[in-house]
Order: C-alpha cells, then structure tokens, then sequence
C-alpha cells in the first residue's frame, strides 16, 4: 500500500474488523505522544445474526465487498499498513476460509482470523494505550461484541497477565435470550440468572482499575457518560428496555440495530464488572486500537 502524495508524513497504519455486528474500518497514526484518529467507519453486516454455523455465500459475498471499499479508503488516505482481521462470528464459522478465499479475490488482502487470546491481547492493548496517563498497578479491561466477551487483566507496562473468552455476545443472547422487542421483565431475569451461572464461574484477578471497551459499551456513553458502575448501568438497561428499540434509537442518535443489543450489552458489562469486582470506565481505545499500534510499533522496529 503506497500513501499518497498530499498525505501527512506522520507514521499511519489502518485495521478492518470483521465482527458479529459490524464491519468497522479505523485509520489512525502516530501524533508522537498517542495516537490520533484520520476516519473510522462501521457497516452492520450482522454475521452473527442466524447462529447458523455458516454465513453463507450471499453474506460472504457482502462481507467482501465492504471489505474492498473500505480498503480503497484506507489507501486513498496514504495508510502505510492495513491487517484485516475477524473475531467470533467468523472463528466459528464453518464456511470462515470462503470468507477469506472471497475478500482475497475482491481486494487482495488476507484475512487474519484471531484467537480469543490474540483478542484479548489486542483489547488490552489498545484500552489501555489509548489511555492518557495508564494507572500503575492490574488494570482490567471487558470488550463486549457480538459473538464473544473478553476479561483481560494485565498492567501498562508488562501486557496480558490473565484473560478469559467467553461464547456469549449481544448479538447471539439477544437472539437467544431477548426475542422481545422491548424486552420483558421476565426474559431480563432469566438472562441475568444465566450470565451469574456462566461468570459465576470465573477466578479474575481483582483490577485497581478496569476499562470497558467495544461498540456496545461505546454507544452506551450517549445514555450514562463514561462511568458504568452498577448504578449507572442499572439507569441505562431501565431506560432501553422501556420502549422499543426504534424509538430509543432515534432519541439517543444511534443506529437501530445497535439500540436493539444493548439491553443484553448492558447485562454482559454488569456480569463482567462483578466478575472483575470493579466498576467500569470507559476506554478511548479497543481492538482496533490495539492492531493499529502494533502496526506501528512494528514500523519502528
């Protein structure tokens, strides 16, 4: 990928993360003290919609081809380096190596479909890289999405100390789970009886500080703010769930199919915080983040 001439001389690297919701495009580069975003970009490509175990030639064929646009952007914008990489939806899918043969074909790029420990890793790094001034001491950080949840725990300095993936997103428990739109009181309590099972089970190193990360707790900022204790993140799941999901997206400015996860959103971020025994922040920064600074880093070397 060549950059173009009226480009900023500025190191700049771009990501395409293909996840259960949406295909999200981020360029950024290197200010010299954090990183700055040039454009980001999202489509709702819903991969993991069906829970079929197969996206299926039509979908795959989609995929490609908001894959190839947004790679075009990202070179038009003199990105030095562009990793295209996939999560959940695609790591379980059977048909994943059609989806990259296809992305192949349409742009030339390859596809990296990530572990769940290389998710995690690259959350954390970009929760925390994003971060201002990093707190010393174990930081947390949760990345809600739509096919899977990471808990990552580590500190600024030495990276991933301990990380759990868990098979439950928004995107599946709501399809699962939360059929209604509203969803009932009744669905609600079930969920949550199901999310205290699953977290229950968790042994997390109890963080100073903890991050929460992905477009579920981002789009929850419109709503809260930037603290989601268990207070706020009751208020918000209250204010979701009372109407449905068309109206409650046109009073906070989101998109509809974004406003429809988040009721399941907001009961994953609360099961996690009590996993981790910390409230949440929100963080600047994510996976998409995180591939971009090691783009960079990796352009230092």
């Amino acid at each position: 990928m060549t950059r173009s001439p009226a480009a900023t001389a500025l190191p700049r690297c771009a990501c395409i993360d293909i996840g259960s919701n949406t295909t999200r495009l981020l360029v950024a580069e290197d200010d010299g003290s954090r990183l700055r975003e040039v454009v980001s970009g999202r489509a709702f490509t819903h991969l993991g919609a069906t829970g079929a175990g197969a996206l299926g030639a039509d979908k795959i064929a989609e995929v490609a081809a908001i894959v190839a646009r947004q790679m075009r952007l990202a070179d038009e914008l003199g990105a030095d380096s562009l990793r295209v990489v996939a999560t959940a939806a695609v790591r379980q899918a059977v048909d994943r190596e059609a989806l990259a043969a296809a992305i192949a074909a349409s742009c030339g790029a390859t596809l990296e479909i990530l572990c769940s420990e290389d998710e995690a890793r690259l959350a954390f790094r970009g929760a925390i890289g994003a971060l201002a001034a990093p707190p010393d001491g174990v930081l947390g950080v949760v990345d809600v999405g739509g096919g899977s949840t990471e808990l990552v725990v580590g500190t600024a300095a030495g990276g991933v100390t301990w990380s759990v993936s868990l098979p439950v997103g928004s995107s599946s428990l709501t399809r699962t789970d939360l059929p209604a739109d509203p969803p009932s009181q009744a669905q609600l309590a079930g969920l949550r009886e199901k999310l205290r099972g699953l977290f229950g089970r968790i042994d997390a190193p109890q963080p100073a500080a903890a991050y929460a990360v992905g477009g579920n707790a981002t789009s929850l900022q419109r709503l809260m703010g930037a603290e989601l204790d268990r207070a706020a993140l009751t208020r918000g799941l209250h204010a979701l769930v009372a109407r449905p999901s068309g109206e409650i997206a046109l009073r906070l400015g989101l998109h509809a199919d974004r406003a429809r996860l988040l009721p399941a959103g907001i009961l994953l971020l609360d099961a996690a915080s009590r996993a981790l025994r910390a409230p949440l922040l929100l963080a600047g920064g994510g996976l998409r983040e995180g591939i971009v600074l090691e783009q960079l880093a990796a352009l230092k070397a």
